[in-house]
């Protein structure tokens, strides 16, 4: 069990995280694949992924085991910033004492089945090759395994923070916290979890980021160190066809012409989140006609769709943003 502990400051000071973590996507990914959990959100992208995969791979396969502890070096606060490199640098930046400490603990993790390699401990010693490859074996899995669908990350990421959005301006901090359920659960002033030890993390006022994150499988993930800067890395909905779709947007011209009318008014529209409901009410059209719209949206990769309650909010990918920005605005009153 899992229970994170708040004061009045720190339901001031909770946040939720701009865009997907590239470390944390990493970690959780690795993890995701060398398993057969979830084939349904996770087997397409399996498949594609696995024959990529290099021996350089195995730095990450020592430091990253399938369950159990992971390094907290490998994922530090990035500050809001969510750049590859710079969240590279930041990992080989990590002193001397914490590599020890947190290999340390990984070499006596109990699930460990076997001693971690020489390279590992070369990089406990935090000697520069070490490093150097590190740095290389975190960029080459990103390029092998995320790059191709960070559009596809980043989409169910924004979905997922429309849904946060429209918590905090509907219920404030403690709408957003109990949004999070049925995976947390808001029992204030304690945010609980299904955890594999028990874990008491008070925030002191310190507040806490929520990272969502595509990888992150059924519970949520937090660092050991109680010292370090509070983060709650959480499981978000996702599209069954996500890893499918299509990460380019169409040709240029008119998007009225191109994709129709209200089609393309929708696809306006729900820049920031929009539920069926008020899709119809704001185009003047049926339910029903706005879910078939949707749905059509949906197949073309141009929007997502997500479960909120009672209701489906529908929000806008890359490959549908990249198509407004190249054809121009319609107006929401076009139909």
């Amino acid at each position: 069990m899992l229970r994170v502990h708040f004061t009045a400051d720190d339901i001031a000071r909770v946040r939720v995280a701009t865009a997907p973590d590239p470390l944390w996507e990493i970690t959780n990914s690795f993890q995701a694949l060398a398993g057969a959990d979830a084939p349904l959100l996770f087997g397409d992208w399996r498949r594609l992924v696995r024959p990529r995969l290099r021996p350089a791979h195995g730095l990450l396969a020592a430091l990253l085991p399938p369950r159990g502890y992971t390094p907290d070096f490998l994922t530090p606060d990035l500050g809001g910033s969510y750049d590859l490199e710079g969240a590279v640098d930041a990992v080989l930046r990590t002193p001397r004492t914490v590599l020890r400490r947190d290999l340390t603990a990984l070499a006596a993790s109990p699930r460990r089945a076997r001693p971690l390699p020489s390279e590992a401990r070369a990089l406990a010693d935090g000697e520069p090759s070490a490093l150097r490859r590190l740095g290389a074996a975190l960029r080459g899995y990103h390029r092998s395994a995320l790059a191709p669908f960070w559009p596809q990350v980043r989409a169910q990421v924004d979905a997922d923070r429309a849904v946060r959005t429209r918590a905090v301006l509907s219920d404030g901090t403690d709408g957003l916290l109990a949004s999070l359920g049925p995976v947390l659960r808001w029992r204030p002033p304690v945010l609980e979890a299904d955890y594999p030890v028990r874990r008491e993390l008070r925030l002191d006022g310190r507040g806490l980021l929520l990272q969502p994150s595509l990888f992150c499988l059924r519970r949520p993930v937090t660092l050991a160190a109680p010292d370090l800067p509070p983060v709650l890395v959480y499981p978000i909905q996702h599209s069954l066809d996500w890893a499918r779709l299509p990460g380019s947007s169409a040709p240029g011209g008119d998007l009225g012409a191109l994709i129709g009318r209200t089609r393309a008014a929708i696809l306006e529209d729900v820049v920031t989140g929009r539920t069926t409901g008020e899709l119809a009410d704001r185009l003047g059209i049926s339910d029903a006609a706005a879910s078939q719209h949707t749905a059509v949206l949906r197949r073309a990769g141009l929007l997502l769709s997500v479960r909120h309650g009672r209701h489906v909010l529908h929000t806008i990918t890359p490959a549908g943003s990249a198509l407004l920005e190249g054809t121009g605005s319609v107006g929401a009153g076009s139909v």
